[in-house]
């Protein structure tokens, strides 16, 4: 089976976590601010904050940007359903702005109309996450001007676009935005087995950020309520949670990090490969931004039965069987049972929902051989007679 996604793990890379496994630290250690540095530094920004996960990351994010109860947060319906979860878990309520149906991202114009709605309703969104979806980041630009004109935090989902970028600029530097996510799960750019990181150009946020994913504790004298009683002494001034990642994790995500530039080119050149190879079947390849760079997490094709291209669950059963596993991506978050019930429905979102009816992601991966990429299209051809 060629499944859809994977990590790539080097001799270097466990090297880096058997070094640390013999070192006198496992958690809470020096690899963990290490790695910081290296992301803040690739991504240019001043701060980053690693977590066990890009949910714990996008969870305290909305914290840090003050999102509670009787706040709304506003996302893409096209994203995994942590995009969402996060602001429920704040006590904010949470509403979708529908997709591009080009690139699958939100949509600015969509965004700048609901925004305008909301202003004279008198209830805009406190934080809007865009997702960078399949890597390609959304248009940061515009979302950055209407946060500057609305007053909304921007906090960029980027769990699939670590190593992208948007007008020259990487994702992750907060150019846009007060933060930007990532995620670091084995079929992501880079991985740390499970892991996530917010960065940031705030010092202050970045307290924040610190002081959450540890139960809310400080050993920062300037923080503290009371004098300290001894080298000892901390406090916990706000309720935090335990999103620590460990060094292990760092020390092998630190290490992917030197070969990040090989597996951004790799897939690059296989998403090339894919889209020369595509190009005359009945359906869509993705769509580049010409102001984007994506890191290319996903190659997600959209069928197209105008043009001949049978139901989608053939297809995708046709290719599992021939030992190709593709997936799809994603089913929209207001569709999901528990968002239904919150009062949402599928038709409210009908460019999420056309995408979703005929997407399905081929494999997309560091390690993919051209020979395998080239044995993927082979197979969909004939699931396409």
């Amino acid at each position: 089976m060629i499944p859809y996604g994977r990590q790539s793990i080097s001799p270097r890379d466990v090297q880096a976590v058997v070094a640390t496994l013999q070192s006198d630290w496992l958690t809470q250690g020096p690899a963990i601010e290490r790695f910081e540095e290296g992301v803040a530094e690739y991504c240019g920004a001043d701060h980053a904050v690693a977590v066990s996960s890009a949910t714990a990351a996008l969870h305290i994010a909305c914290l840090a940007a003050g999102l509670g109860p009787g706040d709304i947060c506003w996302t893409s319906p096209n994203s995994f359903v942590a995009s969402a979860n996060c602001a429920l878990y704040c006590g904010a309520r949470i509403d979708f702005v529908d997709i591009q149906s080009d690139s699958y991202n939100m949509d600015p114009d969509l965004l700048e109309a609901k925004l305008e709605r909301a202003r004279k309703e008198g209830r805009l969104p406190k934080v809007v996450i865009p997702v960078h979806f399949a890597g390609q980041s959304c248009r940061m630009d515009r979302i950055g001007k209407l946060a500057e004109r609305y007053g909304f935090t921007v906090i960029e989902d980027a769990s699939h676009a670590i190593g992208g970028g948007f007008a020259g600029k990487k994702t992750g530097g907060c150019a846009h935005a007060s933060m930007t996510v990532f995620s670091f799960h084995p079929v992501k750019i880079i991985t740390t087995g499970e892991g996530g990181m917010v960065t940031t150009n705030d010092a202050a946020l970045k307290r924040k950020l610190e002081r959450l994913r540890s139960h809310g504790i400080t050993r920062e004298e300037g923080e503290m309520h009371s004098p300290p009683q001894g080298p000892w002494y901390y406090e916990q001034i706000e309720l935090g949670f335990n999103y620590r990642i460990t060094d292990i994790q760092a020390a092998l995500g630190l290490s992917q990090l030197s070969r990040i530039h090989e597996f951004i080119s790799r897939r690059a050149e296989l998403a090339d490969h894919y889209d020369s190879l595509l190009k005359d079947l009945p359906l869509a390849i993705p769509h580049r931004d010409p102001l984007a760079q994506s890191a290319w997490h996903l190659y997600p094709i959209r069928l197209d039965p105008d043009k001949g291209a049978p139901p989608r669950e053939r297809v995708f059963r046709g290719m599992r069987a021939g030992g190709v596993g593709v997936n799809v991506h994603y089913l929209p978050i207001p569709a999901h049972p528990y968002y239904r019930a919150l009062g949402f429905s599928q038709a409210d979102f009908p460019r999420a929902n056309a995408y979703y009816a005929n997407a399905i992601s081929l494999p997309l991966f560091a390690d993919l051989t051209r020979a395998q990429a080239e044995k993927v299209v082979e197979l969909l051809k004939t699931q396409l007679i």
